[in-house]
């Protein structure tokens, strides 16, 4: 994965949520950014996305340029999973992947459905697929978001949050299925405040703060941070004394 941003700032109305973003990086696998609620996380990781226009400065994914203009194509080639999982409350959850592959990608034969049915098994849903979204866990509804995003066999997946609403044991497996697009080496974004999973899977981390990026660098910077900001944060989410 390669991703330069030069000089990029967001606004909505008169706030400013991103301040002059300037990162280069090439040769990642998993890429991490962190930092406190508000931070402007989530924003940058939907204009990496192209779901949403920016000010100024430039975006640029494995060589294609994110600007305003029609980026169909570009997003056709970009697995994203929500902070909710997004899942048609009437429909199962092999069709709601189905669904997807049909009316937005044009995929509709029978081997694009014996795909899907592989990654449902490969993420333990195979006894779900029928199911509706409510007869199913948080966690598995968020799996089978994970399987929408990889049956457009994208080449890069975002994951927003992905574990923010769950509970310790839904989040563990979410993580862990997230786990697997790591070993099955799939280029992937993911903003999380689960910093020890951060640690363990992501080649590189991204630190923002108010809109800015504060430190980045290899996983190494979450042992040693070198900038006091990072340090505070780490202290905050990694500890606690009464």
């Amino acid at each position: 994965m390669e991703l330069k941003i030069n000089g990029l700032s967001k606004y909505y109305g008169s706030k400013q949520v991103l301040s002059d973003i300037h990162i280069n990086v090439s040769n990642l696998q998993v890429l991490s950014l962190i930092g406190a609620s508000g931070s402007g996380k989530s924003t940058l990781l939907r204009l990496i996305a192209g779901l949403e226009p920016y000010e100024t400065g430039e975006i640029i994914v494995n060589g294609t340029g994110i600007n305003q203009g029609d980026l169909s194509d570009y997003r056709k080639n970009v697995g994203f999973v929500f902070q909710d999982h997004n899942l048609f409350a009437h429909l199962s959850v092999l069709d709601n992947i189905l669904l997807i592959l049909d009316k937005v990608h044009h995929l509709n034969d029978s081997e694009t459905r014996a795909r899907v049915i592989s990654l449902l098994k490969q993420f333990g849903l195979e006894e779900h697929m029928h199911k509706l979204p409510h007869q199913i866990s948080g966690g598995q509804s968020q799996r089978a978001s994970i399987v929408r995003a990889l049956a457009i066999e994208p080449e890069i997946i975002l994951l927003d949050e992905p574990t923010s609403s769950l509970d310790p044991v839904l989040t563990y497996e979410v993580l862990t299925a997230i786990k697997k697009l790591a070993e099955n080496a799939r280029d992937f974004i993911i903003v999380t405040h689960e910093i020890g999973f951060a640690k363990h899977i992501a080649d590189y981390v991204i630190f923002m703060e108010d809109g800015k990026i504060i430190e980045h660098g290899s996983n190494a910077i979450l042992d040693s941070p070198q900038t006091a900001q990072l340090k505070h944060f780490l202290d905050k989410v990694l500890s606690f004394t009464a």
